[in-house]
């Protein structure tokens, strides 16, 4: 596939600690685009000093609705959809470039390998998701806190992955984890069909029991040392604040209908 076809698009807020990693690696690219939702930070010079990337500023309101707004913005055929801590390895590259002109997929999903301070660890929690498709065929749409892109056609998979190498500050990630809690409760308690990590969530038991074991003894974390143990740490408390989260709204709610079913006391 010709890299002239191909857009990669990049959201941004206070990326500092990322974003020249990730557009070191997308020099191929004859345009990137990036969505920066008024970044505070010194993201906007680390983004405007690269000549192939053009900058784009949106208020944010959600991450799906970034992501259209950037697809509006271009017009290749193709886009590669990356966060701003996502490094493309370089057989993710040059399997990109050995794909067809005319693929019989309308995109393609990749896995990927979770860093911890550049670390790379032996497995994870996160899932593929699909990073190179078709601008024609994609849409955005919400998922709890995140996003997921809809693909009209056939998706394929890549040998090759993502290095997925987050250095944002612990207090932003405890911030972050915060926001995430309360979209993913509001997940948890509307949805009627969800999938089985999702149902262990809703327990708010088996999610923040089972989440150390896997991470540390199915997915081999305890083999990486301390990145390992510290993945494993994250992943349990962020396991831990949508159960607490999830949990307190049930129980206010609960609250709230035996106290309006109740008889006033008298004075």
């Amino acid at each position: 596939m010709n890299p002239t076809a191909i857009t990669p698009l990049i959201l941004t807020y206070n990326e500092e600690a990322n974003i020249d990693r990730t557009l070191g690696r997308l020099t191929w690219a004859e345009r990137v685009l990036v969505v920066d939702s008024y970044s505070t930070d010194a993201t906007i010079d680390i983004v405007t000093s690269y000549d192939n990337v053009d900058l784009v500023q949106r208020e944010f309101d959600h991450f799906a609705d970034q992501c259209n707004f950037g697809l509006a913005q271009i017009d290749t055929e193709w886009v590669l959809s990356l966060d701003a801590d996502y490094v493309c390895s370089e057989a993710l590259i040059d399997e990109i470039r050995a794909l067809p002109e005319n693929p019989s997929m309308n995109g393609f999903s990749a896995e990927f390998v979770y860093c911890v301070f550049g670390e790379p660890l032996r497995g994870t929690l996160y899932p593929p998701r699909t990073v190179l498709y078709s601008r024609e065929n994609a849409e955005y749409h919400r998922d709890g806190h995140g996003h997921r892109v809809q693909i009209d056609g056939p998706v394929g998979e890549l040998e090759a992955h993502i290095y997925h190498d987050d250095r944002k500050s612990l207090a932003r990630w405890f911030d972050n984890q915060r926001q995430y809690a309360r979209l993913e409760a509001q997940k948890l308690r509307a949805a009627d069909d969800l999938e089985l990590p999702d149902r262990l969530r809703r327990t708010d038991v088996w999610g923040p029991l089972l989440v150390p074991l896997y991470c540390l003894f199915r997915k081999g974390l305890l083999l990486d040392g301390w990145p390992g143990w510290y993945y494993t740490l994250q992943r349990t408390y962020a396991e831990l604040v949508i159960a607490l989260t999830h949990l307190d709204a049930f129980l206010r709610t609960s609250d709230d209908h035996s106290s309006n079913g109740a008889e006033s006391l008298p004075e």
